[in-house]
């Protein structure tokens, strides 16, 4: 299939959210398009739509700063100056990253707008674009939300040439999961019938996302939640979702039967075991590189494209790589693949090092953390623990970033079924729980905790960015992140669940936004 170059030309002002300016669109032919002229083509709203795709791929950049290393997972080195302020919680307004990760969520809102602005524009075989807009839109204000609690909701396309931002306030965060809420919903409408693919948003991943805004928000709607998720759950053929899960072949002992699993948790990210077992018990050393034949299985919900050379998958031009090479997109993070070690940024806390370790997770402790470095630790707790979920070495990534999976929609489905509840005898509960730990090497329960829930949360979900968001949406941030900043001199309180509203949005328009608390 010819590559098709879609040039976003942006005119930018301080408040990249509010920018409203005519953009030009290079395509394939030297004619340069206004977005109107554009809407007129036979394919102008699928540009769009890569343009979306596009535009979102640079908000994982810097996600893993901002998430998982203000989680108890990961910490940075003392000697890099900006990142272990982060870890300690002791970030401030005018931080670069901060500012960065809420711009990019806002400037791809500002694309789906775009599209949703115009979609009774669009023709009936390129509805589906509309869809995605509505999903990418809800995405990026689940982020924002999630991340800086009170946010605007941006549901069109600003002029900042008027007072259209004055519209625009920071809402209470159960006002913005709500609206959330609805454009997942929307999108489920619009992409019902269409062709899954795993790259672009599907009814399936709009279906799980909104459930997963139900839990999240301030009152959690159990009962919403587990509707939807049942009706993934438990039709997960026809959808193709899956756990990839090897069943214990005939003869094959201990030790032969934890590396098929190994491998198949390691092949969830792409990534594929090169390296040696140990002449003593069969366990792999550690070496995985990237397999982008890997990427693409029953397991992937939602992923954003990020490949070493050019493809089919978004655009390239709106990537910003100028003097690099021309791939389809930057590294999702430098800071979690093989370049994170050079900036002492994704080492594992040694409160982490404590629950996975490879007696207690046989499995995941293989295809999550380098075994070399934890053999070294064991005798030095100084060493540095690095990943290997993410092998890509250098700026430019090979490794997709999965948004969904379906480990995480069994796991969500058994918090849905808990209920808020201590505790769950309910077997559906308890039967989406046992496959994940099935996989896992581990044995199964018979009655679930929320405990064990969150326990099994934090040791699959590792360098995911999930662990932050799984502890204030269990209710156990304060406790968990305040014992440990105590045990590491950090600087946790309560306040410091969320980020500061970055100061350069409240500097443009005086007196309108609120600093969060705490800042």
């Amino acid at each position: 299939m010819k590559k098709i170059y879609i040039k976003l030309i942006v005119c930018f002002s301080l408040l990249v959210v509010l920018t409203a300016c005519e953009e030009e669109l290079d395509l394939s032919n030297p004619t340069a398009l206004s977005v109107e002229e554009l809407l007129q083509t036979s394919n102008g709203f699928i540009f769009l739509a890569n343009g979306v795709l596009d535009a979102y791929q640079k908000v994982p950049a810097n996600e893993f700063l901002l998430t998982e290393l203000r989680s108890d997972n990961v910490r940075a080195n003392s000697e890099n100056g900006n990142f272990p302020l982060i870890a300690s919680y002791n970030v401030d307004p005018n931080n670069g990253d901060v500012a960065t990760y809420y711009s990019n969520n806002m400037h791809t809102i500002k694309h789906a707008n775009t599209i949703i602005d115009n979609r009774f524009l669009a023709p009936e075989n390129q509805q589906y674009t509309v869809g995605e807009a509505y999903f990418m839109r809800a995405l990026c204000h689940f982020n924002l939300v999630r991340a800086y609690q009170n946010v605007p909701f941006v549901d069109k396309v600003l002029d900042i040439t008027t007072e259209e931002a004055l519209e625009y306030p920071q809402l209470p965060e159960a006002e913005v999961y709500e609206k959330i809420i609805n454009d997942f919903k929307t999108s489920i409408a619009y992409l019902d019938g269409v062709e899954q693919n795993r790259y672009r948003p599907s009814k399936g991943a709009a279906i799980c996302l909104a459930a997963k805004a139900y839990l999240s928000q301030p009152n959690p709607n159990y009962a919403e939640a587990e509707l939807l998720l049942a009706s993934v759950v438990e039709n997960n053929e026809s959808f193709n979702y899956g756990l990839l899960f090897t069943e214990r072949p005939a003869g094959a002992n201990d030790n032969q039967y934890r590396f098929l699993l190994v491998n198949d948790f390691g092949n969830v990210f792409g990534n594929q075991f090169n390296g040696e077992l140990s002449d003593a018990d069969g366990t792999p050393d550690g070496t995985w590189r990237n397999n982008s034949g890997l990427e693409i299985n029953d397991e992937i919900i939602f992923s954003i494209a990020y490949d070493l050379v050019s493809s089919d998958n978004y655009a390239t031009s709106d990537s910003g790589l100028d003097d690099q090479v021309e791939t389809d997109s930057e590294s999702h993070s430098f800071a979690m693949t093989l370049q994170g070690p050079s900036n002492g940024i994704n080492i594992a806390t040694i409160d982490f090092l404590q629950v996975m370790t490879p007696e207690l997770q046989p499995v995941r402790f293989y295809a999550s953390l380098n075994p070399l470095d934890y053999g070294s630790f064991l005798s030095n707790p100084t060493v540095d623990v690095f990943n290997t979920k993410f092998p890509t070495d250098g700026e430019i990534g090979d490794n997709d970033w999965i948004v969904l999976r379906y480990a995480d929609v069994l796991l969500l489905y058994a918090e849905a079924i808990l209920g808020g509840a201590e505790s769950t005898t309910d077997q559906r509960a308890i039967d989406a729980f046992n496959q994940v730990r099935a996989r896992a090497g581990l044995d199964e329960v018979v009655n679930l905790t929320k405990q064990q829930l969150l326990d099994e949360r934090q040791v699959e979900f590792v360098y995911e960015n999930q662990r932050l968001y799984d502890l204030i949406r269990f209710g156990e941030a304060d406790r968990v992140l305040t014992d440990f900043s105590n045990r590491n001199s950090l600087f946790y309180t309560n306040e410091k669940k969320y980020l500061p509203f970055p100061q350069r949005e409240i500097d443009n328009l005086p007196g309108f936004y609120r600093q969060n608390d705490g800042y």
